[in-house]
C-alpha cells in the first residue's frame, strides 16, 4: 500500500507531496537507529552480562526464582542473558513494534521462546496478574533506557512507574546505580557556541566593532543538551577550573522519583579563569559493590585512557552556564545540577542558596532571544570563526563598489551588516524560511527579530532592510524599484540537512532574476561538490552488521537493519559532524560537480562518471562529500576538507558543518600503491527535484 507525503524539499523551497511506501517511516527509524552501535558496544555487553549473572546468582542463593522484567529489550539480547545466567522467566517489554517483532524472531532462533515473553507495549501499559501481561512482580530489573544525559529517554519515570507496579520490593537492578558527574572548564571554542562574540570590521577609513544585543548576551541559552564526543576535543581547547565532581546519583534497586530536584556541591576552582561551561557524563555500576563499572569519562580523568570503548550512543555532555562567571583559585563556590524528568541544567553560585535572577534557573532555562532557536550550536561557532568572517570581508572588498545595491539571501546571516561596513550603499536582506519568518516578527520582546535586535545594537536598524518574504514573492516595490547588483548568500538556510541543500541559494538567485541587474555580481559566484573514499577508525561500526553478540545469533536484526537500508537509505548519504571521528582519506579528494550560480539553474540534469583511486593502504568504509563555496575567483571556502590530507591521510574537517558519508555496502582492502583499486561513481543533479542520486561501487 502507498500513502502520499507532504515534505518540504530544503534544496528548491517547495513543498511536494511524493508516495511512498506504508512502512517508509519504520525503515527510516531502523536505518537511522543506534541498534548496530550498541551491539558493538564490547564494553556495555560485557559488564551487562557479568551484572545480570550476579544478581541472577543473588537471587538464587536466597533460594528464590529469579523473575526478569526487561524494560526497553530491543533484540532481546539482555533477555536472553538472563536466561542464559539461570533466570527463571523473563519478561521483556518492547513498544516499537517492529523491534518486538523482530525480539521474538531472534528470541526463538536462540532457543529462549519457553522463557522469555516478549510484551509489545509501554512499560507504563504493562499488567500483572493472574489475566496481565506478567503472571507475576519481577524480583531482577534490567533495563537499558538511557542516553547520552543518562535521564533524556525518559528512563526516570519509566522506573518511578516499575517499581510501583512492576517489581518486587527491593529488587535487584541491573544497571544497579548511575551516577553523574561534573567539571567546570573555561573554553572559547566551546563558548563560542553559544555566544556571538563581538567582531572588528576594517575597512581601509574606518574600523567598526560589531557587537551583540543586550537581550542576547543575557540570554541563557538553549535549554537543550550540546552531547559530543569529548574524546575528540584537544586539551589545548579548554582550561579544567575544577576537580571532578560528584554531582548526584541514582539507585535503581530503589523507588525512583522522576520529581524535579537539585543538587549542589561546593568546591574550589584549581585554577583561576572564567567559568563559561560544563562538562559531564555518567558512570553505572551493575552491581551492589560497584565491582562492575561502565563509565563514559573522556580521556583525561579515564582510569585506563589507552583502552576506551568507542561508543556513539552515550558520549559526554556540554552545557553552558547562563553566563560567564570569573572564579579565583581557591575561593570557595557552588555548583547545581537541577533536574527534572528528562533533563538536566547547571547553574553556578557563591553561595549555598544564591538565587540571583542572573545566574540561578530553578526551572529549565529557555531562550529569551531567540537566536539559539534560529542558530544551533555549530552555527553559533561559524559566526564566530573571525577567520572565515575574514575571507567573506576581503571578498566584499573586492566585488562591492560606493553605489553597489545588495540582497543577502542566507538565513540570520551577519553578510548584511558587513556589505553595510565595507561600504555598500544599500543593503536588503532577504528572510524567507519558515524559522527565520516567525522568529523575526516584531511583535513583543520574546518574538523581536534576531537581525533586528543585532542591526538596533549596532545603529543599524534604519540601514539595513530586512524583507520577510519568499523570493518568488519579491517584488520592485520591497527593493525601492531598484536593481540589485550584488547578490550575497553564505549561503546557509535552517532547513539544510545534506551540504548541496544550501544550493537553495541558486534557487532563489533564479526566483528574482527580473530584479538581478545585468551585470550582477554574484558572492559567492559558484559551489562545487567534492569527494574522498575514506577509513574510520570507528564511525564504521553504526553500519556494520554483527552477527553474533556475546554468544547470541543476532543476525535477524542484521537483515532487518540491512533491509530497512536497501529501501532506500543505502542509496543515500547521511549527514555526520565528522571532526568528532577520525578518519584517514584512501584517496586524494576530487571535485566532481560544479554549480555556476552567475546563471540561473538549469534545466538538464548536471552529471559526473568516473573513478576516484585508493592511494593508501586501509579500509574504504565510505564515500564523504562537502560542498565548497567559490566566493571569488581566488578565495575558496570548504564545508568539508579543510586542508589537504598528509601522507599518512589524516583528515582534518571542517568543524562548523556537517559532512555527507555514503557508507559503502561492503569494504575494500587497499594493500598497496602497487595494486591500485578504485571506487567508480554516478552521481547526478537533478534541478527539478534539488537533488543529488548517487551511486559508488568497489573495483578491486
Amino acid at each position: 500500500m502507498k500513502v502520499f507525503c507532504g515534505r518540504a524539499n530544503p534544496t528548491t523551497g517547495s513543498v511536494e507531496w511524493l508516495e511512498e511506501d506504508e512502512h517508509y517511516d519504520y525503515h527510516q527509524e531502523i536505518a537511522r537507529s543506534s541498534y548496530a552501535d550498541m551491539l558493538h558496544d564490547k564494553d556495555r555487553n560485557v559488564k551487562y552480562y557479568q551484572g545480570i549473572r550476579a544478581a541472577v546468582k543473588r537471587v538464587k542463593e536466597r533460594g528464590q526464582p529469579a523473575i526478569v522484567l526487561d524494560i526497553g529489550t530491543g533484540t532481546g539480547l539482555l533477555s536472553m542473558m538472563a536466561v542464559s545466567a539461570g533466570a527463571d522467566f523473563c519478561y521483556a517489554v518492547e513498544v516499537f513494534k517492529p523491534m518486538a517483532d523482530a525480539a521474538v524472531k531472534i528470541v526463538e532462533k536462540n532457543g529462549f521462546s519457553d522463557k522469555i515473553k516478549i510484551i509489545n507495549k509501554h512499560s507504563t501499559e504493562v499488567t500483572v496478574g493472574p489475566d496481565g501481561d506478567m503472571q507475576c512482580y519481577a524480583n531482577i530489573l534490567v533495563t537499558e533506557l538511557f542516553d547520552t544525559e543518562l535521564i533524556g529517554e525518559g528512563a526516570l519515570p519509566s522506573y518511578e512507574h516499575a517499581h510501583k507496579n512492576l517489581v518486587e520490593e527491593n529488587c535487584e537492578a541491573v544497571p544497579h546505580k548511575a551516577t553523574v558527574y561534573a567539571q567546570l572548564v573555561e573554553s572559547r571554542r566551546m563558548w563560542s557556541w553559544n555566544k556571538l562574540f563581538p567582531l572588528l570590521v576594517q575597512t581601509e577609513t574606518a574600523q567598526k566593532l560589531i557587537v551583540a544585543p543586550a537581550e542576547m548576551e543575557s540570554c541563557p541559552g538553549a535549554p537543550s543538551v550540546y552531547d559530543i564526543q569529548l574524546n575528540q576535543m584537544p586539551l589545548s581547547d579548554f582550561t579544567v577550573l575544577s576537580d571532578v565532581l560528584t554531582m548526584f546519583s541514582v539507585d535503581f534497586s530503589k523507588q525512583v522519583n522522576s520529581s524535579p530536584t537539585h543538587h549542589t556541591m561546593q568546591f574550589e576552582p584549581r585554577e583561576s579563569g572564567r567559568a563559561q561551561v560544563v562538562l559531564s557524563w555518567w558512570d553505572i555500576d551493575m552491581d551492589p559493590d560497584g565491582k562492575i563499572k561502565c563509565s563514559m569519562a573522556p580521556y583525561w580523568v579515564h582510569s585506563d585512557p589507552k583502552n576506551i570503548q568507542w561508543r556513539d550512543h552515550w558520549m559526554q555532555c556540554v552545557y553552558f552556564l547562563p553566563n560567564e562567571e570569573p572564579v579565583v583559585q581557591g575561593e570557595s563556590l557552588y555548583l547545581t545540577a537541577h533536574r527534572d524528568d528528562y533533563c538536566v541544567w547547571y547553574n553556578l553560585h557563591k553561595t549555598r542558596n544564591e538565587k540571583s535572577k542572573n545566574n540561578f534557573h530553578e526551572e529549565r532555562p529557555v531562550c529569551e532571544c531567540q537566536a539559539h532557536l534560529l542558530w544551533n550550536r555549530p552555527r553559533f561557532g561559524e559566526l564566530n570563526d573571525h577567520k572565515r568572517t575574514e575571507q567573506y570581508i576581503q571578498a566584499l572588498k573586492k566585488v562591492l563598489k560606493a553605489d553597489s545595491i545588495c540582497l543577502c539571501i542566507s538565513d540570520g546571516s551577519l553578510l548584511p551588516i558587513l556589505a553595510h561596513c565595507v561600504g555598500a550603499e544599500q543593503v536588503f536582506t532577504l528572510e524567507n524560511s519558515a524559522v527565520s519568518h516567525r522568529l523575526m516578527k516584531k511583535k513583543s520582546k520574546k518574538t523581536r527579530r534576531i537581525l533586528n535586535f543585532i542591526f538596533k545594537a549596532n545603529g543599524l536598524e534604519d540601514t539595513i532592510t530586512i524583507i520577510e518574504k519568499r523570493p518568488e514573492l519579491l517584488t520592485s516595490a520591497d527593493l525601492g524599484d531598484r536593481k540589485i547588483s550584488v547578490l550575497l548568500g553564505e549561503p546557509f538556510f535552517t532547513t539544510s540537512l545534506l551540504p548541496w541543500h544550501n544550493l537553495y541559494f541558486w534557487y532563489a538567485r533564479t526566483a528574482v532574476i527580473e530584479h538581478l541587474a545585468n551585470n550582477i555580481t554574484v558572492l559567492p559566484q559558484a559551489a562545487s561538490l567534492h569527494m574522498v573514499v575514506v577509513e574510520f577508525k570507528d564511525l564504521w561500526r553504526i553500519r556494520s552488521p554483527c552477527g553474533n553478540c556475546e554468544g547470541f545469533d543476532v543476525h535477524i536484526m542484521d537483515d532487518m537493519i540491512k533491509h530497512s537500508l536497501d529501501f532506500r537509505e543505502a542509496r543515500e548519504a547521511e549527514p555526520h559532524p565528522l571532526w568528532e571521528y577520525s578518519s584517514r582519506c584512501l584517496s586524494e579528494p576530487q571535485q566532481v560537480l560544479m554549480f555556476d550560480f552567475q546563471k540561473p539553474v538549469p534545466e538538464q540534469p548536471l552529471s559526473a562518471e568516473g573513478s576516484i583511486f585508493l592511494q593508501r593502504p586501509g579500509k574504504s568504509h565510505g564515500v564523504v562529500l562537502w560542498m565548497e563555496y567559490h566566493l571569488t575567483t581566488e578565495s575558496s571556502l570548504s564545508t568539508g576538507l579543510i586542508q589537504m590530507p598528509e601522507a599518512q591521510g589524516e583528515c582534518s574537517w571542517n568543524p562548523h558543518c556537517k559532512q555527507a558519508v555514503y557508507f559503502l555496502n561492503s569494504t575494500l582492502e587497499a594493500k598497496t600503491q602497487d595494486s591500485p583499486q578504485s571506487v567508480t561513481y554516478s552521481l547526478e543533479f537533478n534541478p527539478k527535484v534539488g537533488d543529488i542520486s548517487m551511486d559508488f561501487r568497489l573495483v578491486s
